[in-house]
């Protein structure tokens, strides 16, 4: 039909060219008189000549129109003839549109299906009519659909390019089952009330009030949006619901999480709510598993927040906006302590390690572990690549010890798995990364591992520690380790030597800031005061944090290029050619952050091959929550982030995408929250 149309619009074509020729020749002859035109030829003769040429042309255009009816019709019958009556009907059962077009992707036939549903498309180019069906002609994969919608109704369509057939397929009724058993889907979660047994150990009026208050706002959130609860504690609830009432709950941002921290403010109590979320999933157990782990995590990570986890996907972090309460309960520290010596002395050795790049804290923290050992007389060893270490906590650290002392401390990550046995303990202190410790390889073969950290808990974690002991609310690794030396139920007690305990002061000193991290409470003093029983010199340990002249006129010179993202928002590009140490970063975000007006600062650099950005805040801004949108994370006030194969503009451009679009969300703009003690 196609090359039929082609050969009438030549012919026409020519014929009116003919006709042009014809009538210039003889105007020009008739209006000059030549050959006395003007007398042989009368003006009736004229007139006849014209009406003749009209009625020719006339019957031209009826023979072309018929022509063409005739040629679609014998192209309907041809088509009948070639998937048959019986086939066609099956096609109509089927839903199934079909549509040929030529090279040109211009439409030639469609079946009963377009023009039952109104679709007139015959001589229209397909991909200008739906221009999403211009990627089959792009994709060399035969098998590639695409899914389009047109008239309210839902198609899948595939093409056969060298037939030049479409072929739309009707999945409405398919589409809308789908979404209705989407929103029709079962969640289920687990919603504890933070710090409970606190609010409750006294017979308050005020504090029955608080929680009376804090449960009839629960409950009106389920009720307001459908959810099933069940109270299985004194301070949890079961909550069953379908994927509909997520979204709406997603879509207010889990309201309930600020209604209760409102009321704790007000009531002047520490309350707030944890709760852990899972679906996607058709097995209800296995949610309720999910969903157990997903409320583990929010609870590691300082509470006050929602963790989703979506069967197969990445968890999503709601909230986790404010500071981990610090609570201080010695027996749970003495049990823990008396947990990780029970499982020192069944341990053939120990193999001790802190993250890459490690910085005095995670030193510090692993020399207090390796004393411990030594009281228990058990081999252990700290493993350490001294080139992946910090420069400064390097030279402490090779300072501190003879070479002797050195060899008997320290192994290397490739001999440490040479030494991995199945007996072997590996204590992993100050960071719960697998990929971020000093030798992943040691961990992901090690069949008994102890976590000891104070950062809030990530989404990628080492799994089924023996012993876990994640404390946001801890301003550093040796903190946690110094309580575990001071609780442990062991007589003699543990011995410090001085020089362990000089670094793992400077630990302390580095990680709170010199105590003006709002991390510090009262445990960093009462830590610090131990260390100092045990011979700590602060003042050598000052000196270890110290910078050398050159290094202050680098981070001098970064912080003149501070940049504001938004009022109290600041941000620094290093220079791109230049190589820093990772501790320079973060001491440039520091000063940063002491900068009157400054509430948040982000510094980014280059370090060993990768971006690295360092972010800092005085805790009304959630670093933590920014550093995850990047790929990092951290504390609520201080967090980090790395990328390979990027440059800086590109990690700015990213950094600064997010804070556009997560900013508000990080804001924690209510008062501090109070700090209670418990001694037991």
């Amino acid at each position: 039909m196609s090359r039929a149309i082609k050969n009438i619009r030549i012919f026409a074509f020519v014929i009116v060219i003919i006709q042009i020729i014809f009538l210039a020749i003889f105007s020009v002859l008739y209006f000059n008189n030549l050959f006395n035109l003007k007398e042989l030829i009368k003006d009736f003769y004229v007139v006849l000549g014209s009406v003749i040429l009209v009625g020719i042309d006339c019957l031209f255009v009826w023979f072309t129109t018929l022509r063409i009816s005739k040629l679609r019709q014998k192209t309907d019958l041809h088509a009948a003839e070639v998937i048959g009556s019986d086939i066609q009907e099956a096609y109509n059962f089927a839903m199934l549109g079909l549509a040929v077009t030529d090279d040109n992707d211009v439409v030639l036939w469609t079946n009963d299906l377009f023009k039952d549903r109104h679709l007139n498309i015959i001589d229209l180019k397909i991909t200008e009519w739906e221009p999403e069906l211009a990627k089959l002609r792009e994709s060399n994969n035969t098998n590639s659909e695409v899914k389009v919608v047109i008239n309210g109704r839902n198609y899948v369509v595939k093409l056969l390019p060298e037939a030049g057939l479409w072929i739309f397929k009707d999945d409405t009724d398919f589409e809308n089952l789908y979404d209705e058993s989407q929103k029709q889907a079962p969640v289920v979660g687990l919603l504890t009330i933070d710090n409970y047994a606190d609010a409750t150990h006294g017979e308050a009026e005020d504090l029955n009030d608080a929680i009376t208050k804090v449960k009839n706002a629960i409950f009106n959130y389920a009720k307001d949006n459908s959810i099933l609860l069940r109270k299985f504690k004194e301070d949890s609830y079961f909550m069953l619901c379908n994927y509909e009432s997520l979204v709406g709950m997603k879509k207010d941002n889990f309201s309930i999480i600020d209604k209760v921290r409102q009321i704790g403010y007000e009531e002047d109590t520490s309350l707030t709510l944890s709760i852990g979320i899972a679906h996607n999933f058709p097995d209800v157990i296995k949610l309720n598993g999910l969903a157990s782990e997903a409320l583990d995590i929010a609870m590691s990570r300082g509470g006050d927040q929602v963790v989703l986890s979506v069967y197969g996907k990445d968890m999503e972090f709601i909230g986790g906006k404010t500071e981990a309460q610090e609570k201080r309960n010695r027996v749970k520290i003495r049990v823990l302590a008396d947990s990780l010596l029970g499982l020192i002395k069944n341990a053939s050795n120990v193999l001790i390690m802190g993250h890459t790049e490690a910085d005095m804290d995670a030193i510090g923290a692993c020399l207090g572990v390796k004393a411990i050992c030594q009281r228990l007389k058990k081999d252990a060893k700290i493993v350490i690549d001294l080139k992946a270490t910090e420069t400064k906590t390097r030279a402490a650290f090779t300072s501190s010890f003879s070479r002797e002392e050195l060899d008997k401390i320290r192994i290397s990550p490739k001999d440490a798995l040479d030494v991995l046995g199945p007996d072997t303990l590996v204590v992993v202190v100050d960071v719960h990364t697998p990929h971020m410790t000093m030798a992943p390889e040691v961990v992901a073969k090690a069949s008994k591992i102890v976590v000891i950290d104070h950062h809030r808990r990530a989404e990628q974690y080492i799994d089924m520690p023996v012993l876990n002991h994640i404390d946001p609310s801890a301003s550093s690794a040796c903190e946690l380790v110094t309580e575990f030396i001071k609780f442990a139920s062991i007589n003699p007690k543990i011995e410090l030597p001085q020089a362990y305990a000089t670094i793992m002061l400077s630990g302390i000193f580095l990680d709170s800031g010199y105590f003006r991290s709002k991390q510090t409470g009262i445990r960093t003093f009462e830590a610090c005061t131990v260390l100092k029983e045990y011979g700590a010199n602060n003042a050598l340990a000052d000196d270890f944090l110290k910078d050398e002249l050159e290094e202050y006129f680098v981070i001098s010179g970064l912080v003149k290029n501070m940049k504001f993202h938004s009022p109290g928002v600041a941000y620094v590009c290093a220079d791109p050619s230049t190589e820093y140490d990772q501790a320079t970063i973060a001491k440039v975000a520091n000063t940063c952050l002491s900068m009157k007006g400054v509430k948040a600062s982000f510094v980014i650099g280059k370090v060993d091959k990768e971006i690295k950005v360092s972010c800092r805040s005085d805790s009304s801004i959630s670093v933590q929550l920014l550093a995850e949108k990047l790929g990092g994370g951290g504390h609520l006030a201080m967090a980090a982030a790395s990328f390979r194969n990027k440059t800086i503009p590109q990690v700015e451009q990213l950094l600064l995408s997010v804070l556009d679009t997560y900013l508000g969300a990080a804001r924690n703009d209510a008062r501090t929250r109070v700090v209670t003690e418990e001694d037991i």
